[in-house]
């Protein structure tokens, strides 16, 4: 089994473990943080759940599912969760998605978190294409995405079922040979 450690200068990215349950569980019951998710919020026991399938998945070989917890590196409180998804039938692409705690918002994490991903999946994974989709109005995401170098690809309508009825998505991505870490 692999073990993820990859840090960057604020944040760090590590598997997640029950241990972090309550952490996580800050976020994905948070109104404001899941308020352009495709699901509604998250009681404990559906986290534990989470938590538990992410465990079973990081001993997967090959490994396709990669859930890891956002710490904050100077305090190393989990302050997030980010996801990569391994692509099964093109193994040299992932989907990339993220979640930060609203605590966080406004001083560039989600960038950190953004750049930090891409720099996991292109350097220790060697993949090619990495892409992620957000909701149109997540501004936020769509700045996170754009300055840490992924570029917006389009739209899939009706991409998602939400609790709030269909819901477009707006694809970023980045690929290898173009991106560069900053």
């Amino acid at each position: 089994m692999r073990r993820v450690v990859c840090n960057g200068e604020r944040l760090g990215l590590r598997d997640v473990t029950e241990a972090d349950v309550a952490a996580l569980h800050t976020v994905y019951s948070h109104p404001a943080a899941l308020q352009h998710a495709p699901f509604a919020p998250r009681s404990l026991r559906e986290v534990t759940d989470l938590v538990d399938e992410a465990v079973e998945a990081a001993l997967a070989e090959p490994r396709r599912l990669y859930v890891l917890a956002v710490v904050d590196a100077a305090h190393r409180d989990v302050i997030g969760v980010a996801r990569l998804r391994i692509e099964t039938e093109l193994p040299h692409s992932a989907e990339i998605g993220f979640g930060l705690h609203p605590d966080q918002w406004g001083r560039g994490i989600g960038t950190d978190l953004v750049r930090l991903l891409l720099s996991f999946g292109f350097k220790q994974l060697g993949l090619h294409r990495i892409w992620g989709a957000r909701s149109p109005a997540n501004l936020p995401a769509q700045l996170a995405m754009l300055t840490a170098g992924m570029v917006e690809e389009g739209r899939i309508r009706h991409h998602l079922s939400t609790p709030h009825g269909w819901r477009d998505s707006i694809v970023h991505s980045a690929i290898e040979g173009e991106w560069s870490e900053r």
